[in-house]
């Protein structure tokens, strides 16, 4: 039979199906963390090079988050008609926050503890420099006092040019509450903002496309400039942090998902795209405008995601929280200082504070746990040139852990608020309203609701003919 008289379809479904495959986003950051790594290991140096194209992708995201955690904080707000809605939802998202960190640092507490992967290594303190260790690590750390008026910008527009969240939420609260008070004064500002809003996805669904290239870069740069060769040394420590953040995820994460109805291994499918460009990046910063948009997509309202989220970034990194306690004690037992249980918790107490404002970016959780060591005077801080070898592979599982630690946190409030359409969730999750591109920037259907009242939105179920319905807009 000559090719011509092939059976329909019989020749060109494979490639076609290919090309679909490689048209997902997943699937092309999969293929650049895996040629960057390959890159890195066979040509170390010319790997070492590729940094630019992760730290440029980071660096083009990085300057849509001010401008999109303004518009949607501050639509959210406006729109919403309940001032005071907006106080009880931040003091639910704290104590949620406070809660898990809690958590995470007492697991990651216990395990370094009956594992002991530093017991052994007999490292003499005289030998330690902090020489090649970064500025960050060995200067000065703010109090708490000094970072809660770090909060406040120099100006009104100083936050949106600078590089903290924080102080884009503070006066994205402050502007949104002024808008919603302004009554009809304000309504055409709040209109135009929920269009700039819709333009300013639009860019930053065209800047994910460089998400497998700066993935690529990163990845190369990792393993060409550390080498998995400084893996043998501190595997134990590598090893177990890992496993220990795994288990933080699955477990601890995963009871919070049931309790609130939800299943964890479906919404980790739903932001598999995410969580690859965090491996690859070593950052959960490049992932936080597409999170914002799939959390609504999912059923959470603007107002809960706008607030919880973005706080989240500094507030729940609970990743950096299993770091800290691992991290810390591991340096005592690699020094032989035999740490008291006392001094443990009090450590643990700090920890509480200089984890908070640990951005997502590579290498914030080494400068937390230098701002640790520097606060309690237990473990010096030049034991910090042991793991700073290695604390490149360990922020990958820190900025993992925190995505989703975040994600879990807006709809678990967006559910005790109320705001959270769970038919619908449920019906995101399963794959029956799969997120496009073309979500991010939808309009909405409806008029936001505040927090303690159930979103009106259409019948989750998609109708015939189409593979989704509209849902609320990201922006």
């Amino acid at each position: 039979m000559s090719r011509n008289d092939a059976a329909p379809g019989t020749g060109t479904a494979p490639p076609r199906r290919i090309r679909r495959l490689l048209s997902l986003l997943y699937v092309q950051c999969l293929i650049g963390v895996l040629a960057g790594a390959a890159v890195g290991w066979l040509w170390p140096s010319f790997g070492a090079e590729l940094k630019p194209l992760g730290d440029g992708f980071i660096a083009l995201v990085r300057m849509m988050i001010a401008p999109i955690i303004f518009c949607t904080v501050v639509h959210g707000i406006a729109s919403m008609g309940n001032a005071r809605a907006v106080g009880r939802v931040s003091l639910k998202a704290l104590i949620y926050f406070e809660v898990l960190t809690t958590v995470a640092m007492v697991i990651g507490l216990v395990v370094v503890n009956v594992v002991q992967p530093g017991s052994g290594l007999h490292v003499d303190v005289s030998t330690l420099s902090t020489e090649g260790l970064p500025p960050e690590a060995t200067a000065s750390h703010e109090s708490f006092a000094a970072f809660v008026l770090a909060m406040i910008p120099d100006t009104l527009l100083g936050a949106l040019t600078g590089h903290e969240i924080l102080p884009v939420l503070l006066i994205s609260v402050l502007f949104g509450f002024g808008l919603n008070a302004a009554g009809e004064a304000g309504l055409g500002l709040t209109q135009g903002i929920e269009k700039l809003s819709k333009v300013l996805f639009t860019l930053i669904r065209w800047i994910m496309r460089l998400a497998p290239v700066g993935a690529f870069g990163s990845m190369a740069f990792t393993i060409g400039n550390y080498g998995l060769d400084t893996l043998r040394h501190l595997f134990l420590l590598v090893g177990s942090f890992w496993l220990t953040a795994l288990f933080f995820v699955l477990v601890v994460l995963g009871a919070v998902m049931r309790l609130n109805g939800l299943r964890l291994l479906p919404f980790l499918r739903y932001i598999r795209e995410e969580l690859l460009i965090v491996l690859g990046t070593s950052s959960s910063e490049p992932v936080l405008p597409r999170m914002m948009g799939k959390l609504e997509h999912a059923g959470a309202s603007k107002p809960v995601v706008g607030i919880t989220l973005p706080a989240g970034y500094s507030f729940n990194l609970d990743g950096t929280a299993i770091y800290l306690t691992m991290g810390s004690v591991f340096l005592g037992q690699a020094l032989g200082i035999d740490l008291s249980l006392t001094q443990q918790l009090s450590m643990l107490a700090v920890m509480l504070v200089t984890s908070k404002g640990a951005a997502g970016v590579s290498g914030s959780g080494f400068i937390a746990l230098a701002a640790t060591l520097s606060a309690v005077p237990h473990v010096p801080a030049a034991a910090l040139a042991l793991i700073f070898g290695v604390d490149r592979f360990m922020s990958e599982a820190r900025a993992l852990t925190s995505v989703v630690g975040n994600g879990v946190a807006t709809l678990a409030v967006a559910k005790w608020e109320g705001q959270l359409d769970e038919d619908r969730a449920k019906a995101v999750l399963r794959g029956e309203i799969p997120y496009t591109s073309a979500s991010d920037h939808t309009p909405e259907p409806q008029a936001a609701s505040a927090p303690g009242e159930k979103p009106t939105e259409p019948d989750p179920k998609p109708t015939a003919g189409t593979d989704r319905e509209p849902v609320a807009a990201a922006g």
